[in-house]
């Protein structure tokens, strides 16, 4: 069996999200933004690769993890934004990083925010694509009124490790791949959060949020926003992703204005998770490659 993996990061309250972060580590800050139904603690494994990189933050999003809900109620892209904003104003420029829903988050940081973004990193990014898989067409219909929190409620009447592998089938390439432990923290906390009042709202106004990107038009559209990023930018995807088809590297490299592309032929949805040593070496050498400098250190 495989070493048994680290613990995640401790965590704190930092101003209206819930942060955790490698204590005691470079000056250079990063930001991890997880996906849609994920959290802070599906970044610890590349958090650890990096630790001697960069001084990692991962964030659970308003609603998500121990996040409380946002006094607003908004889990828009933009919403989800702002808070992402606000960590990172806290942290000063750091390289970002997001994952799935995260990546169409941190796409729209990058963008509004230059100043705060050394650099871009964006895993399986769920930017528009007009042959979405499955996957996103499922998270179509939990978007639907009504018929959203009638499947939430069905689903909190599912064992909670039925729903933890079945989600593990869905974003892991290999099943099999995740390591006991691993199975067993996401297991305790979706039974966490199946008592958290809020837990069911906040899924479904994220669900809700994403699919919205699907359809907008104009200069807040996802791709006209991706077209505006002036950081570097590495996109990696799993050839073996049933979520995002990792034929939409091929549109991210003419949209981004400075981008490579990476494409992992054993990954699936969640690489940073699946080949966290794999990810942070190509993280490794942009962040070396951005260390002359897109925006300044924090002081």
């Amino acid at each position: 069996m495989a070493t048994k993996p680290i613990p995640h990061w401790p965590g704190r309250m930092l101003g209206s999200v819930h942060v955790r972060s490698t204590p005691g580590g470079p000056a250079e800050q990063a930001v991890f933004v997880h996906g849609l139904a994920g959290s802070a603690t599906n970044w610890t494994d590349l958090m650890d690769e990096l630790k001697d990189t960069v001084t990692g933050h991962a964030l659970d999003l308003p609603g998500a993890g121990y996040s409380p809900e946002p006094d607003d109620g908004d889990y828009t892209v933009a919403g989800q934004s702002r808070a992402v904003i606000g960590l990172m104003e806290e942290t000063g420029p750091a390289h970002l990083f997001g994952n799935s829903m995260g990546g169409a988050i941190a796409v729209r940081v990058a963008a509004t925010r230059p100043d705060l973004v050394r650099s871009l990193t964006l895993i399986s990014p769920a930017l528009p694509d007009l042959l979405p898989r499955y996957g996103p067409i499922r998270v179509a219909a939990a978007a639907i009124p009504m018929l959203g929190e009638w499947v939430a409620g069905m689903m909190r009447m599912v064992p909670a490790e039925q729903r933890v592998h079945a989600t593990v089938s869905m974003v892991w390439a290999d099943a099999n791949a995740v390591h006991p432990v691993r199975l067993s923290d996401a297991i305790n906390e979706l039974r966490r959060r199946d008592d958290v009042p809020y837990a069911g709202a906040a899924m479904i106004g994220a669900a809700r949020g994403i699919v919205a990107e699907y359809f907008r038009r104009g200069e807040d559209n996802l791709w006209r926003q991706a077209a505006r990023v002036q950081a570097p930018t590495l996109i990696m995807h799993g050839r073996r992703d049933r979520l995002v088809r990792p034929a939409m590297a091929a549109k991210a490299l003419r949209t981004f204005a400075s981008a490579r592309i990476v494409l992992l032929p054993t990954a699936g949805h969640v690489a940073m998770m699946e080949l966290p040593q794999v990810v942070a070496a190509e993280a490794r050498r942009l962040i070396g490659e951005t260390r002359l400098g897109n925006a300044p250190l924090a002081s």
